[in-house]
């Protein structure tokens, strides 16, 4: 138990130095990271997210490179951004933070990007009112894969959110259960200003700055939507 409470307390002061406070440089890698993640995803037809969830899909997260890490207990965390469907258009995206973590006796860590598609705007309204637990605050599901995967399991069809992570190549739906997920206000604040609050640029208020829009066209493409804002 000694070991335990070490190794926890240990952890506890990893995990600030993820979650040092952002700036406009690491906005604008989220930005190309999460354009990248989703292109490439989408590109192996055979691994990909089905396109009647996409296209059904009120919001879409990325988080690229989720930082997985052991000390005797496991955790992770990462940076990431969402965008949410307006009418037939995306909003500019705004920055999050998603981090969790799990009892168990291991040594190592690992990177993979996460991908969550929110079918309703229930699960973002909570994200946007302070915080989000995977699981708790809204049921979840890992998502199904292959462009033709049927979806009609009982888990599928009443998940508010669906999950996907991609390690070492694989991209496959998981459980993300746990996790929890909060904006970025200092990731928000780097790129839109103090004034631009994530409930209005979720809303489509805020205008998209000029790096999103290779990542929205992206959004746009694989949800088979329209125009990008600019």
């Amino acid at each position: 138990m000694r070991r335990l409470y070490v190794l926890g307390l240990l952890l506890g002061l990893l995990v600030p130095l993820f979650a040092a406070q952002s700036n406009r440089d690491d906005d604008l890698a989220r930005i190309r990271s999460a354009t990248q993640v989703l292109h490439e995803i989408q590109s192996v037809p055979d691994q990909a997210i089905p396109n009647a969830i996409l296209s059904g899909a009120a919001c879409i997260a990325v988080i690229p490179s989720e930082k997985k890490f052991a000390l005797g207990i496991g955790g992770s965390y990462g940076k990431g951004l969402v965008t949410c469907r307006n009418g037939n258009r995306w909003s500019a995206p705004a920055f999050i933070t998603v981090g969790g973590g799990s009892w168990g006796f291991q040594i190592g860590g690992e990177a993979s990007d996460v991908v969550m598609v929110f079918r309703n705007r229930r699960g973002v309204e909570r994200l946007l009112s302070n915080k989000l637990r995977i699981g708790a605050d809204a049921s979840a599901a890992a998502g199904p894969v292959g462009r033709h995967a049927a979806a009609a399991t009982d888990a599928t069809l009443n998940a508010e959110i669906l999950t996907y992570a991609r390690s070492r190549g694989a991209f496959a739906g998981v459980s993300l259960n746990g996790a929890i997920v909060q904006p970025d206000e200092s990731g928000n604040i780097a790129m839109y200003g103090r004034a631009a609050r994530h409930q209005q640029i979720l809303s489509g208020e805020v205008r998209a700055p000029a790096a999103a829009q290779p990542l929205l066209q992206e959004v746009a493409t694989i949800t088979g939507t329209g125009p990008v804002p600019r």
